[in-house]
């Protein structure tokens, strides 16, 4: 396993580094890549690069608050983990790992829909909260059973994403022949070689049963969800504004909508009941040339005055990043690369790295800002381009 550990682990770009080396070109890139040109995926970092912020001096801050409560959840961090489908593939029972470190630096971990492990293993895996993430993948039927199981092992809140009608067009996915590997046959042949290159991520991947099923869609009658099912299932299961009712109904606690770009769509998603909104591009892997989250952030805001509880994902690599958002209004974040390139790099450890590394620069960004709580952050602190 890599050292994760300083001085070789200063940052998440080293996590990522470490994970180019230990995973398959297919899997680095499943997390790295982004839709088309990739232009979305640039403009989500660059956002952040663009706000700059202003500090008070001469403050002492001998210690800084960075608790903060999500849906009445208090928290010992203003930052979520994202859910990421197919993590298993990174790392062995990569999901459990991941929501058992979330759960010990007191963060919320939100779980795919499309988890290589079994959700009653996640939450079971971690002391903290947990939410689940739900797409409509192997119709209705399978989506109220996957509602049901969540309530059951004590999820606390469902996270729809919306903006998922049809699979982006991933580039890189494409080129590094991920349908041919995931089918099998002969068509593989051609890009077994960047499997056999990383031997030690192929024996972990075996070890752990290979390419999974989806056990948490189960469509009645068939049984978990092939792999390979999951493009034509998601073309198939469009989530549309009438969907949220029943919903809403089934589940019977706090729903958030995630994949919110405009003010139009945060009123809408309001007026069905939304307990949150969850601005997000998907990490620019759907429709590239759509805005960059932090940018979309105050529209929102906006449109919403306060009737729901607002976050933020997309670009997020820096503790400083986490602080400009929360000074936009953003009331948490989510990190979905962030924590991924660390489970690619080493597991749990890696993720635990990743969860540090943005909470002492978070720490340090308040220190230097002459701010001692999260909760006193605002746009006094920052400065924003037009």
């Amino acid at each position: 396993m890599p050292n994760v550990a300083p001085p070789r682990v200063l940052t998440v770009g080293d996590l990522r580094r470490l994970a180019q080396r230990r995973l398959p070109r297919v899997v680095f890139d499943y997390i790295d890549g982004g839709a088309d040109a990739e232009v979305t995926l640039r403009e989500n970092g660059r956002a952040f690069e663009e706000v700059t912020f202003r500090p008070r001096q001469a403050v002492a801050v001998p210690q800084c608050d960075l608790g903060t409560t999500v849906l009445g959840t208090p928290l010992r961090l203003p930052f979520l983990l994202a859910p990421v489908g197919s993590s298993r593939m990174f790392y062995p029972r990569a999901e459990e790992l991941a929501a058992r470190e979330a759960g010990a630096a007191g963060a919320i971990y939100v779980l795919s829909t499309l988890s290589g492990c079994r959700l009653e293993d996640v939450k079971a895996a971690t002391a903290g909260p947990a939410w689940y993430q739900l797409y409509l993948v192997g119709g209705h039927d399978a989506a109220r059973a996957g509602i049901a199981r969540a309530k059951a092992a004590g999820f606390s809140a469902l996270v729809v994403t919306l903006d998922t009608p049809v699979a982006g067009m991933r580039e890189r996915d494409i080129r590094n022949g991920t349908r041919e590997l995931v089918a099998g046959g002969a068509s593989m042949l051609p890009f077994l070689p960047q499997l056999l290159a990383r031997p030690r991520w192929l024996l972990d991947f075996l070890r752990d049963g290979g390419l999974m099923h989806f056990p948490n869609v189960v469509p009645p009658g068939r049984g978990p969800l092939a792999y390979l099912d999951v493009t034509a299932a998601l073309e198939q299961t469009t989530v549309t504004w009438k969907d949220l009712a029943w919903i809403r109904e089934a589940w019977g606690g706090p729903v958030l909508v995630k994949g919110v770009l405009t003010g139009d769509d945060a009123r809408r998603a309001v007026d069905e009941g939304m307990a949150g909104i969850i601005v997000s591009n998907h990490g620019a892997r759907q429709l590239d040339g759509v805005s960059a989250t932090l940018r979309a952030l105050p529209e929102v805001l906006e449109a919403v005055q306060g009737r729901a509880e607002v976050l933020v994902d997309g670009g997020i690599r820096r503790g400083g990043d986490v602080v400009k958002a929360l000074c936009l209004g953003a009331r948490a974040v989510l990190v979905g690369r962030a924590y991924a390139y660390g489970l690619g790099a080493a597991g749990g450890p890696g993720v635990a790295r990743a969860i540090e590394i943005l909470r002492a620069d978070m720490i340090r960004t308040l220190k230097l800002l002459g701010c001692s709580s999260v909760r006193e952050l605002d746009r006094s602190y920052i400065d924003v381009p037009r």
